[in-house]
């Protein structure tokens, strides 16, 4: 069993360095731009376009070379047989959405013409102009991707099993991150080229196969009977899928493979979209607690998956560039599209590595916002922008470091703005949680006694919030015994809190914290939906009154970050009002003491004059 495990960590590291093999090195592009032949080939060798990324088409070195839109490649007469030559490094280059070369880099076409004769024409690539949609997408790009990879793995490493490896084999090649200083750098290898693309074909099938095992086994690993046989069926699946994306590598043999590119990408859209249906399905089957996990990864899939597959076929085919006039976006513009897939990978991540989570409208919110405070500059702004540099660069003369420093200080600032917004959405759909705070606080503070204030911390908020338990456990002569009036509790759970427990030192601190999962097996608390998850100490820097245990929503949604400001705030409120009826308690019982004391002096003082006389 170690030794599988060990060999299992090994292949997990392996896959993690090339997976972020893949993604790090773009990072250079900010530092230093790549290269740009100046056209658009699709996979059959027809040429779309011949203006690329430049600004006009004199300046694009494919224009420059006598290439048109409409010409096509001799795709025969540059197959890769044999392979470590010019021609196949040229067709490697330009075929399958790899266009981005090392700048200077050097082509040798062969362009078809009616007459069954061909034309040689050479070509090298010239520097891509500097983009700011570059400054701006690439840096949340390759982050996001850098992120998600290493989150994926630790799920790996962490929690073995069928679930994370198939969450895992799926991110190695669907996350956000762009690969073109990669593929830059294999194109002067042909054979390492050709053995990438063969090996990111099989990498695709994999992943597919996998997202279907981590549909099957969310969120427990396991996968009920009736869908054993889909999950035997995966192996084959991922067999097919990988080899249609090899074949969609023919044309680097002389074979046209638009369509069947084409039908790879379909195909990987009709696995995302039988995931999709596998979770729509088994959500019904699960119990609240996991019902809310199935959520988070299904708006994940609903945000993600068409993000990725629409920007594949951007990228990878020119199926969509008739709604461009034939004039394909910017790279950038598709690779802002993946971005969005990173939605996915992160609601999976936080969906699998916590066994509750918030309501998923709370993230939907934040990505809503994020997504506002980047696409909508990017959309409107981005040739003023141009513009604007271009100005600058005519009139002061800048070092080259200078731009990604300037995207560091606009990252810095989306970032703060982000943070500006989000508490100002969270503000205004948490309105009623502050209305009940308000209402919850008034009452804690007319208490007139310790069960008024325990009422409130429990009964009340607990229903304000809709919480499935609650509980409160108040000091009585040192030792802590739970109050009647708990909500999910039962008589066969714990009536009172060992001194030595880890709960009672934590309420020391008179801190909420959550409660540990494993308080359970060391006290009698409630199980499943009612477990506590937060405890909230009753107390001043002097000593703690009570400790209050609250469950997780009836929904099955964990407590968010409002709540559990709220009752915090009440537990402050609970601990000055405890402070003053102690208070209270005590100058009655020292006034009791003190009319006992008087009315013992009279009936004591005749007593003594008799004895002298």
């Amino acid at each position: 069993m170690t030794s599988k495990r060990s060999r299992g960590r090994i292949l997990l590291v392996a896959l993690t360095i090339w997976a972020l093999a893949m993604v790090v090195p773009d990072i250079h592009r900010l530092v230093r731009p790549l290269g740009s032949f100046g056209f658009y080939s699709n996979n059959d060798g027809l040429i779309t376009d011949v203006q690329g990324p430049f600004r006009d088409k004199a300046a694009s070195p494919a224009w420059i070379a006598g290439l048109r839109a409409g010409d096509r490649l001799d795709l025969a007469q540059m197959r890769c047989i044999p392979v470590q030559t010019l021609r196949c490094a040229s067709a490697l280059a330009i075929l399958g959405g790899l266009r981005l070369v090392t700048v200077d880099r050097h082509a040798e076409l062969v362009v078809a013409s009616s007459d069954n004769r061909s034309r040689l024409i050479e070509i090298t690539a010239a520097t891509r102009p500097f983009s700011w949609w570059v400054l701006a997408v690439l840096p949340f790009d390759q982050l996001a991707a850098v992120l998600v990879i290493l989150a994926a793995a630790w799920l790996v490493w962490t929690r073995p099993g069928g679930l994370t490896w198939g969450f895992f084999l799926y991110v190695i090649w669907f996350n956000p991150g762009q690969s073109y200083e990669y593929y830059a750098l294999l194109q002067h290898s042909p054979a390492a080229l050709l053995t990438q693309n063969i090996a990111g074909a099989i990498a695709q099938g994999v992943g597919y196969a996998g997202f279907l095992l981590f549909a099957l086994r969310l969120p427990q690993d396991q996968s009920l009977p009736r869908w054993r046989p889909v999950e035997r069926a995966l192996p084959a699946v991922a067999i097919l899928l990988a080899v249609l994306l090899v074949l969609s590598n023919a044309n680097l043999f002389g074979y046209p493979t638009e369509t069947i590119t084409r039908l790879g990408i379909l195909s990987g859209f009709l696995v995302a979209a039988g995931a999709f249906a596998i979770l729509m399905v088994r959500r019904n089957e699960q119990p609240p607690l996991d019902y809310q996990r199935f959520r988070w990864v299904i708006w994940g899939c609903v945000i993600g998956l068409p993000a990725l597959i629409l920007a594949d076929i951007g990228q990878l085919t020119n199926a969509l560039d008739g709604i461009w006039g034939n004039a394909p976006p910017r790279e950038e513009v598709w690779d802002l599209v993946r971005l969005v897939n990173g939605v996915l990978c992160l609601f999976v991540f936080e969906a699998v590595r916590r066994p509750r989570v918030v309501s998923v409208a709370i993230p939907l919110r934040r990505v809503t916002i994020l997504g506002l405070l980047l696409s909508v500059p990017m959309l409107f702004l981005h040739e003023q922008v141009d513009h604007v540099r271009q100005v600058i660069r005519e009139s002061l003369e800048l070092p080259g470091w200078v731009w990604p420093a300037i995207a560091v200080i606009v990252l810095f600032l989306i970032t703060r703005l982000h943070e500006y917004a989000v508490h100002h959405a969270d503000r205004f759909f948490n309105r009623s949680i502050a209305r009940a705070s308000g209402e919850l606080g008034a009452a804690i503070l007319r208490a007139q006694d310790f069960v008024s204030v325990e009422g409130c911390l429990v009964k009340d908020a607990s229903t304000a919030l809709g919480l499935a338990s609650g509980a409160i456990f108040r000091d009585d002569g040192g030792v802590f015994r739970r109050s009647s009036g708990a909500i999910g509790w039962d008589d066969h759970h714990a009536a009172t809190l060992d001194l030595g427990d880890r709960i009672l030192q934590n309420a020391q601190s008179a801190r909420p914290f959550d409660v540990d999962g494993n308080a359970g097996k060391r006290i009698l608390l409630p199980d499943g939906p009612m477990r506590p998850v937060l405890a909230l100490p009753i107390a001043n820097r002097f000593r703690c009154y009570a400790v209050v245990l609250y469950g997780a929503h009836i929904s099955g949604n964990d407590l968010n970050e409002a709540e559990r400001r709220m009752l915090a705030e009440l537990a402050d409120l609970a601990a000055a009002v405890f402070t003053k009826l102690d208070y209270e308690l005590l100058q009655r019982r020292v006034a009791s003491l003190e009319l006992e004391r008087k009315t013992m002096i009279p009936a004591s003082a005749p007593t003594r004059s008799a004895s002298g006389a």
